[in-house]
């Protein structure tokens, strides 16, 4: 304490300059780093100003500090990944694994096909670069870009005609 007090330290300038270098720290980082320790030094830096105890300032620091992370552990964060579960699909999800009827011959080779799903019209390729005939169903095991690319089903519609006009 003698080189803190000769140096005409003051504490609040302590907590001060802790509180903006953590600023700076969650600053340059993607993630919550330095959060919990803003918290804290801005609670310390309060009770110096009202006249607290360096010996106080210090434990109420710890003591904010880990209380803030384990709020954010325990509280915030099961939350936020609730969230994060509950993303509806886009409309190109939503298909894959949805069956679907082929418009136009589905031909790898000459890079031909269309598929409705859904009452969707999409450009199809066959997943294992099949020849898959008009008319015939068919399941929708990936989305790449805009084109759907699908496994044949053994059986051929019925009324595959009445799909196809829709």
């Amino acid at each position: 304490m003698y080189i803190l007090s000769s140096l005409n330290f003051v504490g609040w300038h302590f907590w001060l300059v802790a509180l903006i270098f953590f600023i700076v720290i969650e600053a340059a980082t993607v993630s919550l780093v330095s959060t919990w320790f803003m918290i804290g030094a801005l609670v310390a830096l309060i009770l110096d100003l009202t006249g607290a105890s360096i010996a106080v300032q210090v434990m109420v620091f710890f003591v904010v500090s880990t209380v803030s992370l384990l709020f954010f552990l325990l509280v915030i964060k099961p939350k936020l990944n609730k969230k994060t579960e509950q993303i509806e699909k886009t409309n190109a999800d939503r298909i894959v694994g949805q069956e679907g009827i082929v418009l136009q011959e589905i031909n790898p080779l000459e890079n031909i096909g269309q598929i409705r799903v859904k009452g969707q019209i999409w450009s199809a390729s066959s997943y294992h670069d099949l020849i898959i005939s008009k008319g015939s169903l068919v399941i929708v095991k990936e989305i790449k870009g805009v084109k759907a690319f699908v496994v044949p089903q053994t059986e051929v519609a019925e009324n595959s005609e009445e799909y196809i006009s829709e």
